[in-house]
């Protein structure tokens, strides 16, 4: 009985292992300017699981996005932007929201470069994140001398690290941002789209004249194992 149940124990363990699943999550993003793929960053959960949550829930299909701006971002996620009443030609979207915020969760290694997936949020002084409305960097090269004037007024004497202003300087971003708004995951494939949507012609509001609507889903465990493998992406906590 003892030997049987050992052996149970070790199976057990074998098919635990193999079981595991994924390190990292993905999202894929599609609209009428293409699709793009996001990963998103186990040093948020917080941020990670609300945002899975969101997109297992259906939250974000038919959501615009409602704000663009080229060389910096493009936002969405107000769910006012699906309600055709709200969100006639020519209307003011960013005010809608699903009643709760989210933690800020800045990390030094986490910053705004090109790509990354960030949360919008209001005025308020604890920096908790929207609960829905996010944005996705496009960015731009920043200099040296930019980046010490950034540090000097923006980023209230923050000293980028050097390792990150290399980065700031060839793939570019938006360093103003940072250690003020929760960066949560990274485009990995499909950059274009964004750089699509953000150069489409806008009204003063920075709203898309032609409504740019979209719609995700999770992607499969499969293919979740596909991309880290393809990646090397870093392991779950």
């Amino acid at each position: 009985m003892k030997k049987l149940f050992t052996t149970a124990l070790i199976l057990l363990a074998i098919t635990t292992a193999f079981a595991k699943g994924p390190k990292n999550q993905y999202v894929r993003i599609h609209t009428s300017y293409g699709d793009c793929i996001i990963r998103l960053y186990n040093e948020t959960p917080k941020h990670r699981d609300n945002f899975i949550k969101l997109v297992k829930q259906g939250f974000y299909n038919g959501t615009l996005f409602h704000r663009v701006i080229q060389n910096f971002m493009i936002q969405g996620g107000d769910p006012d932007s699906k309600d055709t009443t709200k969100a006639k030609p020519g209307v003011e979207l960013g005010n809608g929201d699903v009643g709760y915020t989210v933690p800020a969760e800045f990390r030094d290694s986490l910053f705004h470069k090109r790509g990354v997936l960030a949360a919008a949020r209001d005025d308020n002084p604890a920096k908790a994140s929207s609960g829905c409305q996010f944005y996705i960097v496009e960015g731009k090269r920043y200099t040296d001398g930019k980046m010490d004037t950034l540090e000097t007024t923006r980023l209230k004497g923050f000293k980028i690290p050097t390792w990150q202003r290399e980065i700031y300087k060839t793939v570019g971003g938006t360093p103003q941002l940072d250690h003020n708004y929760t960066v949560y995951g990274e485009v990995v494939t499909g950059i274009d789209m964004v750089d699509r949507i953000a150069a489409v012609k806008k009204d003063q509001r920075d709203r898309p004249d032609k409504d740019v609507r979209m719609t995700m889903e999770l992607l499969s465990k499969k293919e979740c194992e596909q991309l880290d493998k393809l990646l090397g992406g870093p392991p779950a906590p």
